[in-house]
């Protein structure tokens, strides 16, 4: 009887419980909502992708009515920018969505970040229970900094079918046959980014004589526009291609132009990446704006926005990726990946390997 009229205690208690939990968090949100408000505005640093830059302020307004002033570029020269308003002294930035390298090895190395951990409130980011891997995903050494929101299968190459077959190509070695030299384009990898990232995953599982004879004895064409080696694929110029804009490859394909995503060879593992990760900057001129915005960015509402825009797989376990993206993109249960987004790997192979590359000799 006694345990009975325990339980019965427990369960009359429980409702209370809740709404307790709920208004630990529902207060202090509504406060810095109407604070956010007063601010007027949030400004946000991402990519230069149409899409994300229609899609995202859009909806950001919708929901809060606050502005998102959506400044896009490069992850590097964001970086860049923030780099000169820090020593100046100016403050323009809230919230950054850039790569991992970019966000690693210069806004978290160089300290211009916050912690963003602590400015997560809504239960719907905060719970595991909303996230694959049953908690948030955060990169940095102290879980502090940087949060994974996508986990993507990614591409290793792309091809135009008229000129290559997917037969022609069955290992990695195979782009070294004196066939395909100057038919290769490869993004800049001297620079942060998708380019490097690709070089150094490849120097990673092939060695560095392998990079090199791709780079230099194949004659690729180097380029830091991921829309012009879009163009020249979809062209046949140059019809195998490292970089181009994954997204609008995909729409084009679906539009029947003959492209096609190569995601491995025989001798090389499938790899995932994390896309854009998500950060808080230090010293943020609106930071009631900036905890509204990190809090939606991370929400399902959001990354279902940008993982559409930017074929992206959100992290998180609410969403069904296979609505909306390719299931080639979508990581499979049980499959051991290469995580390109690994802490080590990017603060040490991807920095090394991008220094080398200025050092190697012109492949034109």
């Amino acid at each position: 009887m006694r345990k009975l009229v325990t339980l019965l205690f427990l369960i009359a208690l429980a409702p209370a419980a809740a709404h307790a939990q709920s208004a630990d968090w529902q207060k202090p949100w509504n406060e810095t909502l109407a604070a956010a408000r007063k601010e007027g505005k949030v400004v946000v640093a991402g990519p230069p992708d149409a899409q994300v830059r229609q899609a995202l302020p859009a909806a950001f307004e919708a929901r809060y009515g606050i502005k998102l002033e959506y400044l896009s570029a490069r992850g590097t020269d964001q970086a860049n920018k923030l780099r000169r308003e820090k020593e100046a002294g100016v403050f323009s930035v809230d919230a950054v969505i850039a790569g991992i390298q970019t966000t690693a090895t210069v806004l978290y190395a160089e300290k211009m970040l916050a912690p963003l951990r602590p400015e997560l409130i809504l239960p719907e980011v905060t719970e595991g229970k909303n996230w694959k891997r049953g908690s948030l995903w955060f990169l940095d050494p102290e879980q502090q900094y940087v949060l994974r929101i996508f986990n993507t299968v990614r591409e290793a190459f792309m091809i135009n079918t008229d000129q290559v077959k997917p037969h022609d190509l069955r290992k990695f070695t195979d782009l070294l046959d004196p066939k395909w030299k100057g038919k290769i384009s490869v993004l800049d990898p001297t620079r942060s980014g998708t380019g490097s990232n690709q070089i150094a995953l490849m120097e990673e599982l092939f060695g560095e004589d392998f990079v090199n004879k791709l780079l230099v004895d194949q004659k690729p064409v180097i380029s830091t526009n991921r829309r012009q080696l879009t163009d020249w694929m979809v062209r046949g110029i140059y019809p195998i291609s490292f970089g181009p804009e994954d997204g609008e490859v995909e729409r084009l394909r679906e539009e029947g132009m003959p492209v096609k995503t190569i995601y491995g060879l025989e001798d090389m593992p499938g790899t995932i990446s994390g896309g854009n990760v998500l950060s808080l900057v230090a010293r943020a001129p609106h930071p009631n704006a900036a905890r509204i915005f990190v809090n939606w960015m991370a929400s399902k509402e959001a990354s279902e926005i940008y993982g559409k825009a930017l074929q992206m797989v959100p992290a998180r376990s609410d969403i069904d990726a296979h609505k909306f993206l390719p299931a080639d993109i979508i990581p499979k249960p049980g499959v051991n990946y290469f995580d390109t987004y690994d802490w080590n790997f990017t603060m040490t192979t991807k920095g090394e390997v991008r220094r080398r590359m200025k050092d190697l000799p012109k492949a034109q």
